[in-house]
């Protein structure tokens, strides 16, 4: 348990990382042109995605991710018993992720963001993604598990582009990046309601999942 923990404590303290340092430096090289900064954001995360799944998938399964954490439990995957500790974890480490993103780039370790995500275009999007990697997660992990890797950070990378939220698809990602005021931050007051379009989106996929696919 400790060592599964602390897995999903670290990996998603490195996605996060990735997603708002990536998300930093692509505004800061782009010259203004949010197209370079989203594909550099979108390209970092997804490459760092394939590393992560393959280095701690055989300690504790590399969720980094409650909506998925759920998902694993609800389908017999994961002990209900661990779904509280991984929960915690990820979003532990998930605000030390943004915290050490901050502190690479010099910037304030605590903020809050201004960046509003708001409108059913946004909500739908963020349904949408989580759905999307939800089923990706449990079809390939049913057919070809060697290769959930790569579809994940494929699928990631393709979600940046097709969804108009740019695909949080992670609770604890959206807790995380509205303490940080970058290219990468969604305001407060914009959480609950991407958490909730994320969770119909995750049940959704289940249930999809053990009709079609299980």
């Amino acid at each position: 348990m400790v060592r599964s923990v602390s897995s999903e404590f670290l990996g998603t303290l490195l996605l996060l990382a990735t997603v708002v340092g990536s998300g930093i430096m692509g505004e800061s090289l782009s010259g203004g042109n949010v197209a370079i900064a989203l594909l550099a954001n979108a390209m970092a995360t997804g490459a760092m995605l394939f590393v992560l799944i393959n280095v701690f998938g055989p300690v504790s399964g590399a969720h980094f991710n409650p909506a998925v954490t759920l998902a694993m439990a609800a389908n017999g995957r994961l002990p209900a018993r661990q779904v509280v500790p991984y929960v915690l974890a990820q979003a532990a480490g998930a605000i030390a992720g943004v915290i050490l993103a901050h502190a690479m780039f010099d910037q304030p370790l605590m903020q809050i963001s201004a960046k509003l995500r708001w409108g059913t275009g946004q909500w739908v999007a963020e349904a949408t993604a989580t759905f999307g990697l939800l089923l990706t997660i449990l079809a390939v992990l049913r057919h070809k598990p060697e290769a959930i890797p790569q579809a994940v950070a494929l699928y990631i990378v393709g979600a940046y582009w097709f969804t108009a939220s740019t695909s949080f698809a992670n609770p604890a990602v959206t807790i995380a990046r509205s303490l940080s005021n970058s290219f990468a931050g969604i305001a407060p007051s914009c959480v609950l309601p991407f958490i909730a379009a994320q969770a119909a989106g995750a049940v959704i996929a289940v249930l999809v999942a053990r009709r079609l696919i299980q």
